[in-house]
């Protein structure tokens, strides 16, 4: 079965979620609570990771993450397993405790908008699913989240504070002001149009795998290469592997194109059937895991199924024009 990449790099930001399997509680009591933290605190002591906001929930968890280097995977190895290990062995269980793979989306750490919306939206995780009220200070009371620990003057060792509350404007000292800032998120969610908003604004943290603009994406593609470089391609899934290929791809046309000697406002005027189409169609399924229905509108072919009608023609019937397209195709590098 294909598996999500994990793009790993030295000083990367993950916001990483794992839910429990088939969707039973992970945490059964406190001392589960407890035990967690503590295996978290031991992950952090191995790995050198630093942990900037966390929400323990009943059946799920968040963190904030960042990896001095580029061991998210290994860590992650260790703390699953070993938690699951503790929790089976003191309920007398066995199997899995977590559903399939942890998601790991990957956050751009340099601007601190995104870390305000990744902290924010793990803060207020207890608000959100009705642990407590969203009503002023209500929040504070909710032991199993890093928040408590901003309002304090001491925190554990593994837990970083000075990155969330600058990405707020505020220095690591000013409590007072992180509290009034997330009690202010906090009534919001109690308005029927702020909570609208607020959920707008998550929704790439639950569902993307990455938050950043532009220029992160750029340089996230370097590192999407490296994950894949090496590894059979249906091996890998995932909407990093697709934003992958879709950007490999859009670079593949720009270059057939040139070749071509098309512009974009050909490509859409020729016909949905021209040969030249037809070849680029086979090379980009040849080349990358876009899907049909991405190559047909890309392409201005029509229905999808004239892709498979294209793949099968350059494959079993190519004209000589086609051979010496599809070889010059063959021939280029991706820049």
């Amino acid at each position: 079965m294909a598996r999500p990449l994990r793009i790993e790099y030295a000083g990367a930001y993950y916001h990483v979620m794992a839910r429990g399997n088939q969707g039973q509680v992970i945490f059964r009591d406190d001392k589960d609570r407890v035990r967690f933290l503590e295996t978290l605190a031991e992950a952090c002591e191995k790995t050198g990771w630093r942990v900037h906001a966390y929400v323990l929930m009943g059946n799920h968890y968040h963190l904030l993450l960042e990896t001095p280097e580029a061991n998210l995977v290994a860590g992650m190895k260790w703390l699953q397993g070993a938690y699951t290990q503790r929790f089976n062995g003191r309920h007398k269980i066995r199997g899995h405790l977590f559903q399939g793979r942890y998601k790991a989306v990957v956050v751009d750490g340099q601007d601190p908008n995104y870390l305000q919306v990744v902290s924010t939206y793990i803060h207020l995780n207890p608000a959100r699913a009705g642990l407590v009220k969203a009503v002023k200070e209500a929040l504070k009371r909710y032991r199993w989240s890093s928040y408590p620990w901003y309002l304090s003057r001491h925190c554990p060792v593994w837990l970083c504070r000075a990155v969330v509350m600058a990405s707020v404007r505020l220095e690591p000292n000013e409590r007072s002001g992180y509290a009034a800032y997330i009690n202010s998120r906090v009534m919001e969610l109690g308005i029927k149009a702020g909570k609208a908003e607020l959920e707008e604004k998550w929704k790439e943290v639950r569902r993307g795998w990455y938050l950043g603009g532009e220029k992160f994406l750029d340089k996230l593609d370097g590192w999407l290469e490296r994950a894949i470089s090496g590894r059979r391609r249906e091996s890998q899934s995932g909407g990093a592997r697709r934003a992958h290929d879709e950007r490999t791809a859009e670079k593949l046309i720009g270059q057939g194109l040139a070749a071509l000697d098309w512009t974009e406002v050909e490509l859409k005027s020729k016909g949905l059937g021209a040969m030249e189409k037809v070849v680029l169609a086979w090379w980009l399924r040849r080349t990358t895991t876009v899907g049909l229905r991405w190559v047909s509108d890309r392409l201005v072919m029509g229905h999808y199924t004239r892709v498979t009608q294209a793949m099968s023609r350059a494959q079993r019937q190519p004209t000589r024009a086609m051979k010496v397209l599809m070889k010059r195709l063959e021939t280029m590098q991706i820049n």
